[in-house]
C-alpha cells in the first residue's frame, strides 16, 4: 500500500508505530547530517527526520528531493524532543524518523510560489492543478463540498427527488445568449446548453415528481464579471401545490440551518429574513439586492426641495425627476479633489453630477451651500439625522438614475469606511416584482424574470391596458449585495402562457415553435406550482470571503471566458466542421 495513514493523521498515541506516509514535500530543510521534509497532503503536514546514521538508503534519497517532490516514506513515529513541538501543526508533538524514502513522482521548479499570494490570476489559471495544491484553495473544495453535501441531505430528507435533466436541449429565448451545439445527424439543426432547467422541471411537476431538486449545470454566453461565470451551478428546485411563501420557508431553512454546520463563524443578520418590496428596496439602497449589513439609506427629498432656488434642482423636479441623498458619516473633512472624485464616480454612473453638502463646527460648506436655505438644511438633518461631521451627498435627476448613482456611492463608501461586518450574512427576500420591463432599444415589453413566471393573479386584468403596472409573483433571494437567486410561481396555463408570450411579441408561429411543447404539456393536467435556483458558487464565494467566484470554482474561465489552462476555446479541425456543415468565415 501506498500509505497507513495521511499526513494529518499522527498524534501522540501513534509513537512507537511504524507507519507509511504519501504526500508532497512542502518544505525541506537540510541541516548537514539531519534532514527535515514537511510531507503535505489536503489533510495536514507530518515533519520527517533523515538521518544516515540510522538510514543511509533513506538519508541519500531525502538528500535529492526538493519542493513538491511525491513522496512514500516509511518509519518510526517518535515524540518530537522537548522545545521543538509545533502547536500550530495537529501532528506538531510528532515526527516520523524515516526508514525508507521511495520518490513516487519528480517535479520540475514550479512557476509561482505556492505560498505567494500575489501570483498573477492568469499564472495561477495556468497551473490551476498547482494552484489546487494551496490550503486556501483545498479548503474552498471542501467547503464547496459540504454545502452541496448539506444541500442534498436537506432535500432528500424533506421528500424531494434529484432528478437530471438534458445538458442537449432546445433553443429558446430566456434573456442570455445560448451556447449552441451543431448537430452532425442533423445539419443545419442545432441544441442549446441549458441556460436552466426551467422548461423541464416545470415539465417535471406536470409528470407528478411534485418535489424535485438537481445540482444543475447551467450555461450563458454573457459578458463576464467577478460574480458570473460561462458556466454555473445551482441548486435547482420546483415544487408542486405551493404559494409563494411555501417556497421561501423552506429555502430559508435550509440556510439557516446550513450555514451554523458548514462555517460556524458565520453569523446570520435576521432570522426570520425580511421581505423587501423591489420598489421599496430601489429606494431605500438604491439596488434590488441591497447589502443590509449597514445603514447609509437613499432619503427623497424632492417635497423639501420643492421650492428651492438650486437651479439643478428645479430642473430635475421640474421634470418629472427626483432629489435624493446619502448622508456619509464623518466625512464633511473631505477635500476638493475628493470630491470632484466622487462627481466623477457619480457621472460614470449616469448621473449629470453631484452636489455636496458637509455639516462642520463652523456651519455648511460644499457644492449646494449657496443654494440651500438653513431651513432645509435643518429639515433635511430632521429627516435623514445628519449632524456635525457628516457629508450630505445630492443627486437630482430621474429616480432610475438617482437610485444607481446613490446606490453605487452607498457601496463605495461601505468598501472605503468598512461599514459592513465581514461575518455577517445579511439574507433578504425581495419580492413584488414588475412583470415586464420597457425595452427602450426594440419600443416592446420584455418579462422581468423570464416568460414562465406567473403574474399576480389581481394584475391579470392590466396585462393589455397597462403591462408596466403588472406585477409577477416572483422572488428573489439576496445576501451582502449579490443575487444569490431567482425564482417565482411559474404559469401552469395554457391561456395565461399564450398571452404572456403573445405581450412579450411573439407571434403565433413562433411561440409554437418555441413553446409548442410547454403549452401542449399544460393542456394534459397541469398543477400550480413554483420554485428558484439558488446559485452554489456566489454562496461559496461569500462564505470563504473570496473576492470572485472563480476561487470557488475547480476549473474556471478567466474574465475573457478562456481557459488558459487548456487553451480553450480554441479552432477545430476543418474535417469536424464539414461534418458538421459548418464554415468559419473570416472577421
Amino acid at each position: 500500500m501506498h500509505k497507513t495513514h495521511t499526513c494529518g493523521d499522527l498524534r501522540a498515541e501513534h509513537i512507537g508505530q511504524t507507519v507509511t506516509l504519501s504526500g508532497w514535500v512542502d518544505t525541506r530543510r537540510d541541516h548537514g547530517k539531519l534532514i527535515f521534509i514537511d510531507l503535505r497532503d489536503r489533510y495536514g503536514r507530518t515533519q520527517v527526520v533523515a538521518d544516515p546514521a540510522d538510514a543511509v538508503a533513506a538519508h541519500a534519497v531525502a538528500e535529492t528531493a526538493r519542493n513538491e517532490f511525491v513522496l512514500q516514506v516509511t518509519g518510526v513515529v517518535r515524540a518530537r524532543p522537548a522545545g521543538s513541538e509545533n502547536p500550530k501543526l495537529a501532528t506538531g508533538a510528532v515526527e516520523v524518523e524515516a526508514h525508507a524514502i521511495e520518490v513516487l513522482g519528480p517535479s520540475k521548479v514550479l512557476p509561482f510560489q505556492l505560498d505567494d499570494e500575489n501570483t498573477d490570476e492568469q499564472i495561477r489559471l495556468k497551473h490551476r492543478y498547482l494552484d489546487l495544491r494551496r490550503p486556501r484553495m483545498q479548503r474552498n473544495l471542501i467547503l464547496r463540498h459540504k454545502v452541496v453535501k448539506f444541500m442534498r441531505d436537506f432535500m432528500d430528507a424533506r421528500g424531494f427527488i434529484e432528478v437530471e435533466t438534458p445538458i442537449l436541449f432546445k433553443t429558446t429565448p430566456e434573456g442570455a445568449r445560448d451556447y449552441l451545439v451543431p448537430s452532425r445527424v442533423h445539419p443545419g439543426s442545432f441544441y442549446a446548453l441549458p441556460q436552466s432547467p426551467q422548461q423541464l422541471k416545470q415539465l417535471l411537476m406536470v409528470a407528478g415528481v411534485d418535489r424535485y431538486f438537481q445540482i444543475a449545470r447551467c450555461f450563458r454566453d454573457e459578458d463576464l464579471r467577478g460574480d458570473r461565470q460561462p458556466e454555473f451551478t445551482q441548486l435547482d428546485l420546483e415544487m408542486s401545490f405551493v404559494h409563494r411563501d411555501d417556497v421561501l420557508t423552506l429555502v430559508e431553512e435550509l440556510y439557516t440551518a446550513m450555514i451554523p454546520v458548514v462555517t460556524p463563524e458565520k453569523k446570520l443578520l435576521d432570522t426570520p429574513w425580511r421581505k423587501i418590496p423591489y420598489r421599496e428596496a430601489l429606494s431605500r439602497y438604491g439596488s434590488d439586492k441591497p447589502d443590509l449589513r449597514f445603514g447609509l439609506e437613499l432619503y427623497d427629498l424632492s417635497t423639501i426641495m420643492a421650492g428651492s432656488g438650486f437651479k439643478v434642482f428645479q430642473l430635475a423636479l421640474g421634470s418629472g425627476g427626483v432629489v435624493k441623498c446619502i448622508v456619509v458619516p464623518g466625512c464633511a473633512g473631505y477635500s476638493r479633489k475628493e470630491v470632484d472624485d466622487l462627481t466623477t464616480f457619480a457621472k460614470e454612473q449616469g448621473a449629470k453630477g453631484l452636489a455636496t453638502l458637509a455639516l462642520t463646527a463652523e456651519g455648511v460648506r460644499g457644492t449646494a451651500q449657496k443654494f440651500i436655505t438653513p431651513g432645509e438644511v435643518e429639515a433635511i438633518q430632521a429627516l435623514t439625522g445628519a449632524r456635525e461631521g457628516d457629508l450630505v451627498l445630492f443627486v437630482a435627476d430621474s429616480l432610475t438614475v438617482a437610485n444607481k448613482t446613490l446606490g453605487a456611492l452607498r457601496l463605495l463608501f461601505r468598501d472605503r469606511l468598512k461599514l459592513a461586518d465581514p461575518s455577517l450574512m445579511a439574507f433578504a427576500w425581495i419580492v413584488d416584482f414588475p412583470m415586464f420591463a420597457w425595452n427602450d432599444e426594440e419600443k416592446r415589453w420584455d418579462a422581468e424574470h423570464h416568460p414562465f413566471t406567473m403574474p399576480k393573479a389581481e394584475h391579470l386584468e392590466l396585462m393589455e391596458s397597462d403591462p408596466g403596472a403588472v406585477l409577477a409573483d416572483a422572488y428573489d433571494m439576496v445576501c451582502n449585495g449579490y443575487e444569490m437567486a431567482s425564482g417565482s410561481i411559474r404559469i401552469h396555463r395554457r391561456d395565461i402562457q399564450f398571452k404572456i408570450f403573445e405581450r412579450l411579441g411573439l407571434d403565433p408561429a413562433d411561440i409554437q415553435a418555441k413553446f409548442g411543447h410547454m403549452l401542449e404539456a399544460f393542456e394534459y393536467g397541469a398543477p400550480p406550482h413554483g420554485g428558484m435556483a439558488p446559485g452554489i458558487d456566489r454562496l461559496v464565494m461569500l462564505l470563504a470571503d473570496e473576492p470572485n467566484i472563480r476561487e470557488v470554482i475547480a476549473f474556471p474561465k478567466n474574465q475573457a471566458a478562456l481557459d488558459v489552462m487548456a487553451d480553450a476555446p480554441s479552432p477545430a479541425q476543418e474535417k469536424q466542421l464539414k461534418e458538421l456543415g459548418i464554415k468559419v468565415l473570416a472577421d
